[in-house]
């Protein structure tokens, strides 16, 4: 899937009103910028609101990371006007700006514009040991969480479960946070779940410490091979052994975790928060504050934009030398 230099263009009226919006951003009153996340266990949460004090300068620019149900449901926040920016993944991120595949016969999200790449996102396939799931395809008859609608794990996980030959209607689906879906397998009400984010996240962590026992289920083979084939978006992975207390190293697929936001976003707000994002104060904090956080690079910034760069992100770009 590529974007065409059509989908990439700006219009020149578009430009000179976000322009002109751009130079008194800061003039009237402060700057808020919300930040759509994800669930309270997952990684989006906690990385976002790392973000948003770090790069905070009050009283002029204040940035606050909200939970949601994460990446469709953040590109519809944006769209909306109810969010200045969110966290989402590549494929559902491109999706929504293209008008296709979850987005199929939906109005394009074509406000949508790209801050930053930030890190790979590992599909996880979690399984309690007692289930004795080995592949994907053991999943049938199973009891599965696939995540919340409006979760970007939620349309990955169809594609994982299309690509051994099953359906939702081929598992006993439920529709959960990892949080919650961990909380059913300590109880014995759940077989396996299905997560989309950075390892290490808390919910498996603590679900792997509180025992008795998960394994991360390799998504690998000819099935996965044949997924890359047709979803680009997606790259090989793998979850190191012990990542999570007991679990083997396993093999799976990953998406990027992009940081996207609105063209209506003035240019000079966007660029400062560009450029906050990639301060020595935000880099101490990502370091320190989170596993995932030494991912988030700035040599890695611009790697695979699925929308158009925003223009304050590429005026800071442009400064660092990072594009021409």
């Amino acid at each position: 899937m590529r974007l065409t230099r059509r989908d990439f263009a700006l219009t020149a009226a578009g430009a000179a009103a976000a322009a002109l919006i751009g130079r008194d951003a800061f003039a009237q009153a402060p700057a808020f910028f919300r930040i759509g996340t994800g669930g309270t266990a997952g990684t989006y949460y906690p990385v976002g609101g790392l973000i948003a004090n770090a790069v905070s300068s009050p009283p002029r620019l204040l940035l606050t990371a909200q939970a949601s149900n994460g990446s469709v449901a953040n590109i519809n926040g944006i769209q909306s006007g109810a969010l200045e920016s969110g966290f989402a993944q590549a494929d559902v991120t491109y999706w929504a700006f293209s008008g296709t595949g979850l987005f199929e016969g939906k109005e394009k999200n074509a406000d949508l514009r790209f801050i930053a790449n930030l890190y790979p996102e590992s599909i996880h396939l979690v399984a309690a040991k007692s289930a004795n799931i080995k592949t994907v395809a053991d999943l049938k008859g199973k009891r599965v969480s696939l995540d919340e609608p409006g979760s970007g794990t939620l349309v990955d996980a169809k594609i994982i479960l299309e690509g051994w030959g099953l359906s939702e209607k081929d598992v006993k689906a439920d529709y959960l946070k990892p949080n919650q879906a961990a909380e059913k397998m300590r109880d014995g009400g759940m077989d396996a779940f299905i997560f989309v984010g950075g390892y290490p996240t808390s919910a498996i962590t603590e679900l792997a410490a509180a025992g008795p026992g998960i394994d991360i289920v390799p998504i690998d083979g000819p099935q996965a091979d044949a997924i890359l084939k047709k979803y680009t978006f997606f790259a090989r992975d793998e979850i190191p052994a012990n990542t999570y207390k007991g679990a083997a190293a396993a093999k799976t697929l990953a998406v990027g975790a992009q940081w996207i936001t609105s063209v209506k976003v003035p240019e000079a707000v966007v660029y400062e928060v560009t450029k906050g994002l990639w301060s020595d104060k935000t880099r101490a904090a990502l370091d320190a504050g989170h596993a995932k956080g030494k991912s988030i690079r700035k040599e890695t910034a611009l790697a695979g934009p699925s929308v158009p760069l925003h223009p304050g992100a590429e005026k800071f770009y442009k400064e660092a030398g990072l594009i021409k």
